[in-house]
């Protein structure tokens, strides 16, 4: 197994990642008699039965969602609620996200609300929220108008990643994964990009030892941020490079029909075409972006949505501030800045892909 650790003083939490780990090691996060196995019906039939063998408390409950971006809303986290009120659960419970970012985000915020905040520990079975929504306690659900506009920052306890679970994920969402791995690369590791150059094969066939040092790699990079900047005040900020541009794709195509890394893909080549329509990256740079992304089986252009559409849903975003829309756009590759000076006459060639 190996260790990471999120450093935020007294609110601390380790990163577990290994291959076939007992959850039996989750012992010591749990703090009550009550634990919430919030999960869906999806992962359920694969891991629950395993988890919940695995657990040794008085009260073992658990609750199956529907899967999808789709019901990543407010009446869905009703039903957890619902759980944990009708099954009695006092404010020392534990709440544990079996699932990926949909199930985490959710179970996150049920846990940040009830009885005003218990503690939650994070499962992830996705590659994506193994390497990015698992990692700093961003939780939310989602508005018709808007994705996770409606949240709480709320830190696990721990986080638990399996890579076995990889195994069993659909080749797409897989490589909507690899999305937020090629993140990191560009927003902060050059040497990081370069090594997924070399090695998307790899990563793509799933090998054990690839992927390992790729979630691990990831997770120490977001770690690094989180501790830094715990609530996005400044330089946590990197981590949304493309999401400003994805989360405009997600909400104007409806939830789940692009998978969240598909959109971030599509936002990322986006935030690199503007980065070289400002001069801050060449031609030759860009390509390399389009070409790891289309290597690793994810898209480059966004749906057909006008610039007009686009700007209308960046504006509603968490990143924007006094009616300015603030990107992460890269200054080279391996480096990314957050700024509103982009000028919106390019912004508008990149939106229009003209």
């Amino acid at each position: 197994m190996n260790l990471l650790n999120v450093e935020l003083g007294e609110r601390s939490y380790p990163i577990m990642i290994g291959c076939g780990l007992n959850a039996s090691v989750l012992a010591p996060y749990i703090s009550g008699d009550q634990v919430l196995i919030v999960t869906n019906e999806t992962i359920a039939p694969l891991y629950l039965d395993k988890l919940q063998a695995s657990l040794d408390t008085r009260v073992l409950d658990s609750i199956v969602l529907p899967d999808g971006e789709q019901y990543k809303t407010l009446d869905t986290l009703n039903t957890i609620f619902d759980a944990l009120l009708g099954n009695r659960h006092d404010r020392s419970t534990t709440l544990i996200a079996l699932g990926g970012g949909v199930v985490g985000d959710m179970t996150g915020f049920a846990a940040a609300c009830y009885q005003r905040g218990v503690n939650f520990i994070q499962i992830p079975t996705t590659l994506l929220a193994q390497v990015d929504s698992s990692v700093g306690g961003k939780t939310a659900v989602n508005h018709a108008l808007g994705k996770n506009m409606i949240g709480a920052f709320h830190q696990p306890q721990c986080v638990l990643i399996d890579i076995e679970t990889l195994q069993s994920l659909p080749e797409r969402e897989y490589c909507a994964g690899l999305a937020e791995v090629i993140k990191y690369g560009l927003i902060t590791d050059l040497d990081f990009f370069i090594w997924l150059e070399e090695h998307m094969p790899r990563l793509l066939a799933r090998e054990n030892d690839a992927v390992l040092y790729a979630i691990e790699h990831s997770c120490r990079l977001k770690a690094r941020v989180v501790s830094e900047d715990e609530r996005e005040g400044g330089l946590r900020a990197i981590l949304n490079l493309g999401h400003t541009f994805g989360h405009a794709i997600e909400t104007h195509q409806g939830y789940g029909q692009w998978l969240h890394g598909e959109a971030v893909a599509a936002g990322m080549y986006m935030a690199a075409d503007l980065s070289m329509r400002l001069g801050w990256i060449s031609n030759a740079e860009l390509s390399r972006v389009a070409s790891l992304l289309a290597q690793a089986g994810l898209p480059i252009a966004p749906p057909k949505i006008t610039a007009e559409q686009f700007l209308a849903l960046m504006s509603v975003d968490k990143k924007a501030l006094g009616g300015q829309i603030r990107l992460v756009l890269l200054q080279h590759l391996g480096k990314a800045v957050i700024t509103a000076d982009y000028g919106s006459g390019l912004l508008m060639e990149t939106l229009s892909g003209s």
